[in-house]
């Protein structure tokens, strides 16, 4: 415990400090790439103050010039930063809850930089434009994050998939990755502040091409398709 109470306070501040250097540079530059770098070093140092090795299988013949939706299970805080670090694709964006720009510091610099891609989850025009914003943006060649679940798992089981990540696979017409993590349930799993060193592996499957008529039937057809691949290889924690 004593050992993931030093990790925290190595953690914390790192955060704090990259999210300001992060948010100045990329006002003052609006350079994608920049941004990029600056987030790749944002996540390697968290998984090595967090003393957390990352393995990736499945990319032979992996194409990294063009974008992919990646469709993940979800264990941990962990799997962004695995992700993230782990997947050589230089412009892997994040959906996030609009909300989650209230967050001092940290929050403010996703809000500012602009990058990731903010969704308004409540019902009514906005969160609707919302998604089609997010949408326009996929089809203009940025790859994004998705999660299968929509929230971490609270037993290391995968959990029910639900429709939205789909959906926003279909109505956007870009081959989707399945990304199966395995091991960040055990580094810290949901309701837990302990952070165990470990090893995450990400087994990334073929791209699998969306149908190419939207609706909910092709939704479930590929979703279908995505909880084939991701539970071959997931091994439950």
């Amino acid at each position: 415990m004593f050992s993931s109470f030093l990790k925290i306070l190595l953690i914390v501040p790192f955060i704090v400090v990259m999210s300001i250097i992060t948010t100045v540079v990329v006002v003052l530059t609006r350079s994608p790439i920049v941004f990029d770098s600056l987030v790749r070093f944002f996540y390697s140092g968290i998984l090595v103050l967090s003393s957390v090795k990352v393995k990736v299988v499945g990319l032979e013949g992996f194409d990294a010039s063009r974008n992919y939706i990646y469709v993940a299970n979800h264990s941990s805080y962990y799997d962004i930063p695995s992700v993230m670090t782990g997947i050589p694709d230089k412009f892997i964006r994040i959906m996030y809850k609009k909300e989650l720009q209230k967050i001092p510091v940290f929050g403010w610099a996703m809000k500012w930089t602009r990058f990731y891609i903010p969704i308004n989850r409540g019902r009514g025009m906005e969160a609707q434009q919302s998604l089609e914003k997010a949408i326009e943006r996929i089809k203009n060649g940025e790859s994004v994050l998705l999660f299968a679940e929509g929230t971490r798992t609270t037993d290391g089981n995968l959990q029910q998939f639900k429709r939205g990540a789909f959906n926003i696979a279909v109505k956007s017409g870009i081959p989707v990755v399945p990304v199966t993590i395995n091991g960040s349930y055990r580094i810290m799993p949901k309701g837990s502040l302990q952070i165990r060193s470990g090893e995450i592996t990400l087994v990334v499957g073929k791209p699998i091409l969306p149908p190419a008529e939207n609706g909910k039937s092709s939704e479930l057809q590929l979703m279908e398709e995505v909880h084939q691949s991701l539970s071959k290889n997931f091994i439950a924690q």
